[in-house]
């Protein structure tokens, strides 16, 4: 892997952006919608992947394959990179899109690969190479939602992944299992045995309140779970939302609701 060194600095506790820093023709790519803003003289453009193949001997047919591998994972077919064309360093910065922590990993100390949820990745180092990682039990994985396809981050560079919440780092001894809600695994390294398993009884997976699968990971290996997966959140506000006939929602007792109620004649 040949991935471009880049430096870096991480800003805030629970709305995090980091900070990375350029030196001249060092390049940083992340995902469309993720800049915050960067400095005159850093050039953007978007691609298609993640173009870790270069552009030599990197067909268009190459191209796609790594496009339409990114649309499996559910995220968009372009990604964009960020050039430092000029003579000193540049600073360019990306933030989260929701409330939670940016981990920063340096993929050269972790065997060169890590495994993330498909919808983890923030940016990383030119170079780093974003694919797809499939589950073995592909019938039990596909009804178990966020679990059947993983994103994988190959390299020796460094690459920021975000999640919700609170970000709980927790290393597995060999033959250590942990069970993990499917939506708050947030990463592991790739010696982690990864399973997708149905919550046993019919009381506790209707009943109980939570998801009807879960990851199994037994160690050796390091797994980072997040407290507040976004889907959670998103439900939970949608659930709490009051609804009105015409689709909207007002809030019960609100300033903004009284003065509709006003002009309403109610």
């Amino acid at each position: 892997m040949n991935n471009h060194e880049i430096d870096y600095k991480l800003h805030g506790d629970d709305m995090q952006f980091v900070e990375v820093e350029l030196d001249p023709r060092e390049t940083v790519i992340a995902e469309a919608g993720s800049l915050m803003m960067m400095e005159d003289g850093i050039a953007m453009e978007t691609i298609f992947g993640d173009g870790s193949q270069g552009s030599a001997g990197s067909g268009l047919m190459g191209k796609l394959m790594g496009a339409g591998k990114r649309m499996l994972t559910g995220e968009s077919l372009f990604m964009t990179t960020f050039t430092n064309t000029g003579s000193g360093k540049k600073h360019v910065y990306f933030a989260s899109p929701y409330p939670g922590k940016i981990i920063a990993m340096d993929l050269s100390e972790m065997g060169g690969k890590i495994i993330c949820q498909k919808d983890a990745f923030l940016a990383a180092a030119k170079g780093v190479s974003v694919g797809i990682d499939f589950q073995r039990k592909l019938g039990t994985g596909f009804f178990g939602g966020e679990g059947f396809i993983m994103q994988k981050l190959e390299g020796d560079g460094l690459a920021f992944l975000h999640a919700g919440g609170t970000i709980h780092k927790k290393q597995l001894q060999p033959g250590e299992v942990l069970r993990v809600d499917t939506g708050c695994l947030v990463a592991m390294t790739q010696d982690i045995d990864y399973n997708i398993e149905m919550v046993k009884g019919v009381k506790t997976a209707l009943f109980g309140g939570e998801g009807l699968f879960f990851a199994t990971l037994r160690g050796p290996g390091t797994v980072w779970v997040q407290s507040l997966p976004f889907s959670r959140l998103a439900s939970r506000v949608f659930a709490a939302a009051p609804q009105t006939p015409g689709g909207g929602s007002k809030g019960e007792g609100s300033l903004a609701g009284g003065l509709f109620d006003i002009i309403g004649g109610k």
